[in-house]
């Protein structure tokens, strides 16, 4: 019988086999919820849910929208198709 390490994100118990991918999935949703936090505090009238989910679509594309606040903001536009595709939950 083989023995296989895994990875489980404290956040909300997803699971990795791989130490680096775990780590970077905590690190996105550490993100989203930091900037989930951000959205609520400065807009009281947003709901706690779409802040989460607003968190979470920026800390997914991140470097998309680094790319777009450093002079190509035409970065966001491709993003149209990708987001109307995927789901709004986070993945297992």
């Amino acid at each position: 019988m083989a023995v296989i390490p895994m990875w489980q994100c404290d956040r909300d118990g997803s699971m990795f086999a791989d130490k680096k991918a775990a780590e970077e999935y905590d690190r996105q949703l550490e993100l989203a919820a930091n900037l989930s936090s951000l959205l609520g505090k400065s807009f009281t009238s947003l709901d706690e849910e779409l802040a989460e989910s607003i968190g979470l679509l920026l800390a997914r594309h991140k470097e998309t929208v680094v790319k777009a606040f450093r002079g190509k903001p035409e970065l966001l536009l491709e993003l149209l198709d990708e987001t109307v595709s995927e789901p709004a939950t986070e993945p297992d």
